[in-house]
């Protein structure tokens, strides 16, 4: 039951997120946002998707020149 709230909830969300990128792109680059290209749970997704392990968080922390995190919890 859990999971089918959090599918509905990102059902919502992706609706929202594709609206506000399409009210704001450029129709000449590119094609039209979908809701799928934001909802995780959607197959129809773009599949672009990194997955974020202990492997890669450093990648990251050097990318956006971080050496921890600033919250005080790790990743």
């Amino acid at each position: 039951m859990a999971e089918a709230r959090g599918r509905d909830a990102w059902a919502h969300t992706s609706v929202l997120c594709a609206l506000i990128a399409n009210v704001n792109r450029d129709p000449k680059k590119g094609r039209p946002f979908k809701p799928a290209d934001f909802d995780p749970h959607s197959l129809g997704g773009r599949g672009d998707v990194i997955e974020i392990t202990q492997e890669n968080v450093g990648l990251l922390r050097e990318a956006f020149g971080r050496s921890g995190p600033q919250t005080g919890r790790s990743l």
